[in-house]
């Protein structure tokens, strides 16, 4: 399909003949909704042929003939006029009849309405949004369907069970009457074998208690017992020493306790961070192995833990196709995404367990809350853990599903929403409670095809595959499509666990901020009768609070950090107590997430609209002047930081800059509004400047990508390499600051200016991007005349 990257591959579906709406939908489409066509008394010789089978010819039955006089056309000039005419003028009269027919025609071809496209033959239908948002009723009942019966049992990726759940999306998009297609790859998954075991031994070596690793929240055995996926095989004897959240603080701590890890087993519980971060830290302090608690509720928190990125490790920057080059484990580049130590997570019961053992300091009084511990100490000792996990690792097909509507009048311009469905368990939060919002996304949007409306530029659902194992489904396509989604990708709209809890949150590039703001003014808040999403969240924040995506933990991240393409993430509640444990079960949903399922409905709303204003508009509701005001607060931040770094604050003239040409975007923009729609010049204007805007965000990608993590490209939202870190912009420059512990004075300063020097460089191109021209002689460049090489 022309429509789409190239790497799609149909799955022999082709949408066929509508069909018919039913009930009160149909009765609102057909009553209220589709504009009737005008009925007009032109001749019978001009109906419009678009809408009219079969135009009657000018030679048409004669009626029959008055008395008196010669038979007449039906719609005709009396034969006697025609008659006593001169031959010339008989000509004429043909030759002025003809083109006022041609006349007529272009005329009615001409859209009766703004939504109707050119040529298209379709009627006028009312405004999309208001469109959309008319068929929310009953969709909280059909979200909550699907939602029952994707969670309807576990479905890992790259397992048997994985089966159902793709096809219940593929058959939801093919009713909505989408076409459908699909991509498979063949990524390195990872799994538990059968060898696993936890024991505490007595200081002699024998045995005192053999520790579950059940989760018991899984009181039925159903789901794959926890674990993380990629850390390696490993078997330990050696002394616990309890490191709290196991971040850099906890081991200053211990270290003022005088208590170190190095050959020893690290037991942390949740909620410092990555997990992988959190093993790594581990293995650079010297532990042999690391277990980390789950939460006192009986949940266990399965997950990935490998490091320097998303996507199959084995091909990193390429898809994981099948017969693609495939780097060996021995490959230093491989050995750097896998943890040095095996790791496993274990219960609160389990832990605990463990902890009680242990003798030395005293656990301090802040680290005693998270587990409830009411005996023990810090560690070392002088219990032992015996700790035994096996990995197995295998090369597994996973599969992302598509549905893609084409656009009518820019159909080489992608508006990308996405999903992904696979879960450690049951994921009616994580990721299910998207997938069924995006499935109620297709069926609206099925709906309105319908109805006669159809985007300008194209729409493509996805519906990922082996998130869970470090968004691998979305980095391999995104690496296969990379070029063809530079140069035609418009956004990327991300919702990953749409519902997990309360309050309206939100993610975004910063030349979408004022889109996300006017688009939350649409939706009811579905919590507080009478006020819009806009209000409450203001209201929960005291001020609206947009996060920048500077995280690797969804599918925006090879959108955004490699590919530069402007990108949204949207979800109810900060955070989710049953995060990849058992208790992520519809039942948890329908008692306490979202029993009304209105939550949903208002993330279904808010990221439906977003998409067809994206996809609609003439001109991309994109404002890089907002961009280049988040850009100076991240400037005026990193200088507070660095104690007024005149290097950093130089950046301010090139920030000025972007900011100039990003209200002469605005104004040019404001200017192609105004002028007619189906204009040729002025299509051509809209589209590109359109093509700018677009290209803008491209800017800040450095073809080499970070130092030292290369796959990561974006200069200023990609995350930073310590993954404690309080920056969450600048990564390269956060980066060097965090590597220049044992640098020199005048190496740090150099060091830290050059990853300015190429921020800045990216600034300066996007702003040249904006204004769509080459670098000018006359620019300024007055960050040259005070840092020198």
């Amino acid at each position: 399909m022309d429509a789409g990257p190239p790497s799609l591959q149909p799955d022999e579906h082709r949408p066929g003949s509508p069909t018919k709406c039913s009930g009160a939908v149909a009765k609102s489409l057909h009553d209220r909704d589709v504009v009737k066509p005008h009925r007009s008394n032109r001749p019978c010789w001009a109906s419009d042929p678009l809408t009219t089978p079969h135009a009657p010819s000018l030679a048409a039955k004669p009626t029959p003939a008055r008395a008196g006089g010669p038979p007449r056309l039906a719609c005709g000039m009396p034969h006697a006029v025609l008659a006593r005419l001169p031959p010339g003028s008989v000509r004429l009269v043909i030759a002025f009849g003809l083109l006022l027919l041609v006349s007529l025609l272009v005329l009615l071809r001409r859209p009766a309405g703004p939504l109707a496209r050119p040529g298209d033959g379709r009627l006028p239908v009312p405004d999309p949004a208001a469109l959309f948002l008319s068929l929310s009723a009953g969709a909280n009942a059909s979200i909550a369907a699907d939602l029952r019966a994707l969670t309807a049992g576990p479905h890992l990726a790259g397992t048997p069970a994985a089966a159902p759940t793709a096809a219940h999306v593929l058959g939801r998009l093919r009713a909505a009457g989408l076409q459908t297609l699909t991509r498979e790859y063949a990524p390195l998954l990872s799994y538990p074998g059968r060898a696993s075991s936890l024991a505490l031994l007595r200081p002699d070596g024998s045995p005192l208690a053999r520790l579950s690793l059940d989760e018991p929240a899984d009181e039925g055995r159903r789901l794959v017992p926890p674990y993380h996926a990629y850390a390696p095989s490993g078997a330990a004897v050696a002394e616990a020493v309890f490191v709290n959240l196991g971040r850099e603080e906890d081991y200053a701590t211990l270290e003022r306790l005088g208590v170190g890890v190095r050959g020893r087993v690290a037991v942390a519980r949740r909620g410092g961070g990555y997990r992988g971060g959190v093993v790594a830290r581990a293995a650079e302090k010297g532990a042999v192995a690391v277990l980390i608690a789950g939460r006192a509720d009986g949940g266990v928190e399965r997950g990935v833990v490998l490091l320097g990125g998303p996507g199959d490790p084995l091909t990193p920057g390429w898809a994981a196709t099948d017969g693609a080059e495939r780097l060996g484990f021995d490959d230093e580049a491989v050995k750097r995404r896998f943890p040095k130590i095996p790791s496993m997570p274990v219960s609160a019961e389990t832990a605990v367990a463990i902890i009680r053992s242990l003798g030395g300091p005293p656990i301090p009084a802040e680290w005693q809350a998270g587990l409830g511990v009411d005996a023990g100490g810090v560690g070392p000792g002088p219990t032992l853990v015996n700790f035994t996990y096996q990995e197995d690792r295998k090369f597994e097909k996973i599969h992302d599903i598509f549905g893609v509507i084409k656009g009518s009048e820019e159909p080489d311009r992608y508006v990308i929403l996405g999903n992904h469905r696979d879960t450690w368990t049951y994921g009616a939060v994580d990721p299910n409670s998207g997938t069924a919002s995006l499935l109620d996304i297709a069926r609206r949007l099925g709906i309105m095809l319908q109805s006669g409306w159809k985007p300008r530029r194209s729409i493509i659902l996805c519906s990922w595959d082996a998130e869970e194992f470090g968004m691998i489904g979305s980095t391999e396509w995104v690496e296969e499509n990379l070029a063809d989604l530079h140069s035609k990708a418009v956004a990327y709209l991300n919702v990953d666990c749409a519902v997990q809890g309360v309050g309206f949150f939100a993610g975004s590039t910063p030349q979408l901020d004022k889109l996300l703001v006017d688009i939350t003014r649409q939706v009811k808040d579905p919590d507080v009768m009478g006020k819009m999403v806009h209000d409450t969240w203001n209201e929960m924040n005291g001020g609206i609070s947009i996060e920048r995506l500077a995280r690797t933990d969804s599918d925006f991240a090879p959108f955004l950090h490699h590919a530069g393409i402007p990108s949204v993430d949207l979800y109810y509640g900060k955070e989710f107590p049953g995060y990849h444990t058992a208790l992520d079960s519809y039942n948890w949903m329908e008692k306490h997430g979202d029993p009304l399922f209105l939550r949903h409905l208002a993330i279904t709303e808010i990221w439906g609209l977003l998409a067809l204003r994206l996809a609609d508009d003439p001109v991309l509701p994109f404002d890089y002047q907002v961009y280049a005001s988040q850009l100076q607060e991240h400037t005026n931040a990193l200088s507070a930081l660095m104690n007024n770094s005149q290097a950093v604050n130089l950046m301010s003239g090139f920030i000025n800059d972007l900011s100039d040409a990003a209200i002469e975007v605005l104004k040019e923009a404001k200017k192609l509004q105004q002028l007619d729609l189906y204009n040729e010049h002025a299509r051509i204007r809209r589209r590109l400047l359109n093509d700018r805007l677009l290209l803008a965000e491209r800017s800040f990608l450095h073809a080499e990508g970070l130092k030292g993590r290369g796959w990561f490209k974006h200069l200023v939202y990609s995350p930073p390499e310590d993954y404690e870190s309080k920056l969450s912009f600048f990564p390269g420059i956060t980066d060097a600051i965090s590597r220049s512990g044992n640098l020199s004075a005048d190496e740090r300063e150099s060091a830290i200016q050059h990853e300015v020097w190429k921020v800045s460089r990216a600034i300066q191109r996007a702003a040249r991007v904006l204004r769509g021209e080459f670098s000018r002689q006359n620019e300024q460049s007055n960050f040259s005349s005070v840092v020198t090489p």
